[in-house]
């Protein structure tokens, strides 16, 4: 099977090129399902040890529903789906360019929430404009085991997001363990308090943010991911569910730049439009690097060849 990885802002994409399971034809949203439902040993003998970590998205190419969509994508976790992903569609975009399957300028791709559209910059920089984001809930209080009450946003950016707009825990490196155990909690809370996203979805990702250090920076973030790792970059549905709430409050205008800093400090830049239905259309700027092309190999043989699950 012969997949290629990059990085977005820090954060891994590990595209398989071939040697998927057959999922058919039609909307990318059923053939989605098909994976979940039939072949999450796939999913995971991808992206955990031995061969990957925690940290990994997979993007599995498809033939896209709409043949003018430069791909189709689905993208996955060791859990499950993810409806879309921002910095993967970065390191695809980057990735596609490398295969030299497409050049600079505007592309699109075909997703289980809808297609999405990027422009190609250069070799290393994509603008992905993501699919309409919004504000579920404001100023949810949920109250959190050794933390006590905690407030924060319900939003949609292509995944949902519980957003805390400050940190109780300073966002600095030596604190990941800590903040990782914090958003844990928070996200155990929201799960027994019965606060989910729209039509009782599971709320899987949680953000919080604080001050900047990188200059220039807007603000700083740290996102819990829905396996339990961390998202290196600034994590590009999480800085769409926020500038649906910026927009909410009023506290950033339509096109107006915001640099989003991450827990390691690298940065996206990102803007909005209005959307059609009331919400915002994110556009999400970032750099990616190809840092492999390999063949994995799965021997018969092998105990651990669908992945290590502790």
């Amino acid at each position: 099977m012969r997949v290629i990885d990059s990085h977005t802002a820090g954060e891994p994409t590990r595209v398989v090129l071939d040697g998927g399971p057959d999922l058919g034809s039609g909307p990318l949203a059923d053939r989605a399902r098909r994976l979940e439902a039939h072949h999450l040993d796939f999913c995971a003998s991808i992206v955990l040890e031995p061969r990957g970590h925690d940290a990994i998205i997979g993007a599995l190419l498809v033939p896209p529903d709409d043949p003018s969509c430069a791909a189709g994508v689905i993208y996955f976790n060791n859990l499950q789906n993810l409806g879309m992903c921002g910095h993967a569609t970065i390191g695809l975009g980057v990735t596609l360019a490398h295969l030299g399957r497409i050049g600079p300028g505007q592309h699109r791709l075909d997703t289980p929430v809808g297609q999405v559209s990027f422009d190609l910059q250069d070799a290393q920089t994509v603008c992905v404009e993501n699919v309409e984001s919004y504000r579920y809930r404001k100023n949810v209080r949920v109250e959190v085991e050794g933390a006590g009450p905690v407030t924060g946003d319900v939003a949609w950016g292509g995944n949902w997001f519980f957003l805390v707009k400050e940190s109780p825990i300073s966002l600095r490196g030596e604190n990941i363990r800590a903040l990782t155990d914090f958003t844990l909690k928070v996200r155990s809370a929201l799960e027994r308090a019965g606060i989910t996203g729209r039509d009782g979805a599971w709320i899987d990702h949680i953000e919080l943010f604080g001050s900047p250090m990188t200059p220039g920076a807007d603000s700083r973030n740290f996102v819990l991911c829905p396996g339990g790792a961390y998202d290196r970059s600034p994590c590009g549905t999480g800085c769409s569910a926020k500038l649906a709430c910026l927009s909410g409050d009023n506290a950033l205008a339509p096109g107006q730049p915001y640099v989003q800093e991450s827990i390691i400090g690298s940065t996206y830049t990102i803007s909005y439009r209005h959307g059609i239905n009331g919400g915002v259309i994110p556009s999400v700027t970032g750099k990616a690097f190809v840092t492999s092309d390999a063949t994995l190999i799965f021997n018969p043989a092998d105990p651990y060849r669908s992945g290590i699950r502790l």
